[in-house]
Parts: C-alpha cells; structure tokens; sequence
C-alpha cells in the first residue's frame, strides 16, 4: 500500500505517474530504508520540512544508491498534489532544494505551456546547488539545472518526457516571447539615461532663465541710475559755472563796498603804471582779486 498511487490520480502522459521514473530506479526506491523510514505517509505539507533537509540533488551514486532528492521525487508523484501547491513551492526562493525539486515534478508533469512559464523566470536564480552522482560530488547552479531541464533528455539519471519546442509553441500555443535579463537591464539603463538627460536639460533651461532675469534685473538698475548721474552732472556743471560767474562780483563787492586798498607785488603790472617815489604805495584798479594782493592796513 505504501508504494501504490494516491486513489483519484490523474494519468500523466497517458500513464501512471510513478511510471515516469524508469523501473530499475524505482525498484531501488522502494528499497532504500530512506524511502521506507522518511517518507511513509508524506503529504504535501510534511513534504517541505523533508525537502528543506536536503543537501544536495542527484539520481544515484555509489552502487545504484537512490538520492534523497530521487525519493523525495517519486514520493510527489505517488501523492499528485495540487498546482498551486507546486506553485508555491517555487516562490520559495529561501528553500532552493525545495526549488529544485518542484522544478523538477514541472517538468515531467505539466503541459510544455505550463513548463515555459513556470521555470524560465527561474533563470535569473544563480543559487549554488550540490549534485551527487556516480562520480561524486559536483557543484552546479539553479539557472543551470533549469536549463538542463528545458534542453536536455535525461537529468538526474532520469529520462523526461518530450517537450516541444519553443518556436513551435510560439506560432500554434500563442506562448509569449522568452524574458530576457539582459534586455531588461539594458531598458533600465535607456531609461535612466533618459532621465538624467532630461534632468541637465532642465538644469540648462533654470540657469538661462536665471541668467536672463540677472540681465535683465542689471538693465533696469543702470536706466534708473542713468538719470540721476546725469542730473548730478548738470548740477555739479552749473555750480562751476556760477562759482566762475560769481568769482567777479565777489571781487568787486568789498572793494566797492568796504574801500579797501590792495597792494600789487608783481613785477608785470609795474611797467604800466609811471614811476612814483620809493615808499609810495600803489592802489590796484583791477577789478580781479588775485592772491598775490594784500589789504594795506
């Protein structure tokens, strides 16, 4: 009873489901004291903590020794759980053998749609994983393993099923393109590209806008400064003029006014005027006030 299929199974493939794995294999499965001890009356639930303790992936190894992983496999295929079920088993990303195997069951279980969608996003997993074969230990990666999955015929000493290609299903299934990584990061950078050249664009345009308002912010401070520099002129012009106009009058006044007398010492002025006995004193007629005369007292 322990080896037999879940009542109400569905026909993989047009067979039993635990036929998927050859019958030598299978055979040694249900010998191993793993299968017998660990995985007695498993269910979907318990399956994760079984799952979670692996530490590596594999067929067999040593003397046709099943894995783990194998019995864990087969145990999958004799309970048949649900697809949401195997679903979640692959969102968890914390529990990569866990991934591992959902990926697996996928992919010997589900329509080659279904495979496409479920396990291409599991390309951008680079998470290291531990394979034990017949010559030992080797290491390898989830995007490698997937990949072995959609390319290859046998993986993990175990044949899978035909899968039709991508091409095929893209013109009769209507599957979408395959996502790229690659394309992605190079969409991400165009796009950040873009922004940084609208950002200097930007910068550009406020520094002209704010050169502009300066420039114009400097012509309407030198109109306003223009008519008050040229009324200072003008004011200034007209004091000097009225200093010089008012130079003569000043001169007359306190000649005229006071009577005062003014003594000429230049030499110049002496030839004009007729000679005069020593200690005579002359009187300036001269309306100009120069500084070299001074008041007799």
């Amino acid at each position: 009873m322990a080896n037999t299929t879940v009542k109400g199974a569905l026909a993989i493939h047009g067979a039993n489901p635990q036929f998927l794995i050859e019958k030598v294999i299978r055979s040694r499965i249900y010998e191993s004291q793993y299968w017998k001890e660990q995985c007695f009356a498993l269910t979907a639930e318990s399956l994760i903590d079984k799952a979670i303790e692996l530490r590596y992936i594999g067929g067999v190894y040593g003397n046709q020794r099943p894995t783990e992983f194998m019995c864990l496999l087969l145990k999958l295929l004799q309970i048949q759980p649900e697809k949401e079920i195997l679903v979640e088993y692959l969102l968890v990303d914390e529990f990569k053998y866990l991934r591992a195997l959902a990926a697996m069951y996928i992919r010997m279980t589900f329509r080659a749609v279904e495979v496409y969608e479920l396990l291409e996003p599991l390309m951008k997993d680079f998470g290291k994983l531990r394979m034990r074969s017949m010559a030992g230990y080797t290491l390898t990666y989830m995007d490698e393993f997937v990949d072995s999955l959609l390319t290859e015929e046998r993986v993990c000493d175990t044949i899978l099923p035909r899968l039709t290609k991508r091409e095929v299903l893209e013109e009769t299934e209507g599957l979408g393109p395959r996502p790229s990584a690659l394309l992605e990061a190079m969409e991400g950078s165009d796009g950040s590209d873009n922004e940084r050249g609208r950002g200097k664009k930007r910068r550009r345009s406020a520094g002209s806008e704010s050169r502009s308002r300066s420039s114009r912010s400097d012509h309407s401070g030198a109109s306003s400064r223009s008519p008050t520099g040229r009324n200072g002129r003008q004011s200034r012009s007209s004091d000097r003029s009225g200093r010089l106009s008012g130079s003569p009058s000043r001169s007359k006044s306190p000649v005229s006014q006071q009577g005062s007398r003014f003594v000429s010492r230049s030499p110049s002025r002496s030839k004009s005027r007729s000679p005069s006995p020593a200690g005579s004193r002359y009187r300036s007629r001269s309306r100009d006030v120069s500084p070299d005369r001074m008041e007799v007292e």
